[in-house]
């Protein structure tokens, strides 16, 4: 950014207010990250369908008690609301009508033309509120990216990244952090 300039960084209690107030359209994807407004990426037919096969593995592999949120907003910090493809948290969907789940406990972006920034960016944000699981499906590579251990990192765009990485091809199974012995099988993921 050049010398001078000077952007508005946005509080999520201001980007509630304005969706509330009709600013935005339904149909435009927006997240709040760190204070900045960014456009979600395109929902192809593949991106689409990975979320679809995401959201059906975890229902299945989980017993009750848990919410498989796709595309649901969360509450991480004054200045975060992301919408992940996926995320899991525990309860119903009545226990979140007052507001927003702060703290999944897996959360899962479909990754087809923004990698890097799901990897670096959304990473560093998701390490910073402290979440422990974290998954991208890479459809680049036809694979799960599991991304655990939170740790500080200045060069990271959020000050945190995570130590552990794990990538599993389409025949391997993971499991959620919160439910070890829930299984799901990577190519169960991938359209």
């Amino acid at each position: 950014m050049s010398e001078g300039v000077r952007t508005r960084r946005w509080t999520r209690k201001e980007y509630d207010r304005l969706i509330e107030v009709g600013v935005f359209r339904p149909d435009e994807s927006l997240e709040l990250l760190g204070g900045e407004l960014i456009v979600g990426e395109p929902q192809s037919s593949p991106h689409y369908t990975a979320i679809g096969l995401v959201e059906e593995a975890l229902r299945a592999a989980l017993g009750p008690g848990w919410l498989v949120r796709p595309h649901g907003p969360l509450a991480l910090d004054e200045e975060s609301e992301p919408e992940p493809d996926v995320s899991l948290v525990p309860g119903t969907w009545r226990d979140y009508s007052g507001g927003h789940p702060a703290r999944p406990v897996l959360v899962v972006e479909v990754s087809l033309s923004r990698l890097a920034f799901d990897r670096e960016h959304k990473g560093s944000l998701y390490a910073r509120a402290g979440l422990a699981d974290y998954w991208i499906l890479n459809l680049v590579d036809r694979a799960l990216e599991i991304y655990r251990e939170p740790v500080t990192d200045a060069a990271a765009p959020f000050g945190w990244r995570y130590a552990s990485v794990e990538r599993l091809g389409g025949g391997a199974t993971a499991s959620p952090l919160a439910v070890p012995a829930a299984r799901v099988r990577v190519s169960d993921l991938l359209p």
